[in-house]
């Protein structure tokens, strides 16, 4: 139940017109942005909601039961406030997000309308659109651990325990020739053996995509060395930009055994018999559906 200010309801009862919306986004790295539709700045707090940006949101959809609250803001991409550099980086991926309603000719004045995070953003040109899903988001998505034939740890975890800080699984590389938008020879890896790196994360140390990261998906080692990387990089890779890498894991029980001789702290069930298992019949002399224990 939301509380309002006695001095505030006297002016909704009024039929007063000097209310606006404002919106704080807290980004995950510590950034807290604020911005506005009324037509001057306001300051929430110590937050200066900027008004200018051409924000606006759509009308606060709320339901009944644990069924997602949604909305949209939608505004013009500006360096000052909101910028296409910091949307692809992806600063702004899961960003908290409250909306406000604000009495402008007296901000302390104000009541919370909904609270969520920002969800998938698109981009048209000079402006964006993104939703904002309610608290309940949450409890929409699926949590606990799985029962999977796969590793369920992401490798260098806790629970992987394998040490990516070590030279046999990190490697540092520049970028030597562009061999498409996302794809380039590298050197500097030479000592790494084919596809060693495929499904590793590298980070941009260097260039204009400093501080960036990205999957790579195909690590290639012949008379050079190529990596692919999964996505376009929101600034173009430049030659000369160096980057770290780390291996990578496809999560099967053979390259958790093989590869990293991490059996035992494996994650999955490579065990469990699958759908096909399920449904075939008995054929004497195979193992496994010939009626035999397979405990054997």
């Amino acid at each position: 139940m939301r509380h309002i200010a006695p001095a505030l309801q006297v002016k909704l009862d009024s039929g007063v017109t000097t209310l606006c919306r404002c919106w704080l986004i807290a980004r995950q790295d510590g950034v807290t942005q604020g911005f506005t539709d009324h037509d001057e700045d306001i300051l929430l707090g110590d937050v200066t909601c900027r008004a200018g940006t051409g924000l606006s949101g759509s009308e606060v959809s709320q339901k009944h039961g644990l069924a997602v609250d949604s909305s949209e803001l939608s505004g013009a991409l500006s360096d000052e406030t909101l910028n296409e550099d910091d949307l692809a980086a992806g600063l702004y991926d899961a960003a908290g997000v409250e909306l406000w309603l604000v009495d402008w000719s007296e901000p302390a004045l104000r009541v919370l309308l909904a609270k969520g995070s920002l969800g998938e953003v698109r981009r048209d040109g000079a402006v964006f659109t993104t939703e904002m899903r309610g608290l309940s988001e949450k409890l929409a998505q699926d949590s606990g651990r799985l029962y999977t034939t796969t590793c369920s740890a992401d490798l260098g975890d806790g629970r992987c325990k394998i040490d990516l800080t070590s030279a046999t699984y990190r490697g540092n590389g520049a970028v030597t020739a562009l061999a498409a938008t996302s794809a380039f020879r590298a050197s500097g890896l030479g000592d790494y053996e084919d596809g060693w790196f495929t499904a590793g994360k590298l980070s941009f140390t260097s260039g204009a995509n400093t501080g960036l990261a990205v999957e790579v998906k195909l690590h290639r080692k012949s008379a050079d060395v190529t990596l692919d990387l999964w996505q376009a990089m929101p600034h173009v890779i430049a030659l000369g930009d160096t980057f770290t890498v780390t291996a990578g894991c496809d999560k099967r029980f053979a390259t958790c055994h093989d590869r990293f001789a991490n059996a035992v702290n494996f994650r999955g069930f490579p065990h469990i018999p699958g759908n096909d298992f399920v449904v075939r019949y008995p054929v004497q002399g195979e193992p496994g559906h010939d009626g035999t224990s397979l405990q054997g």
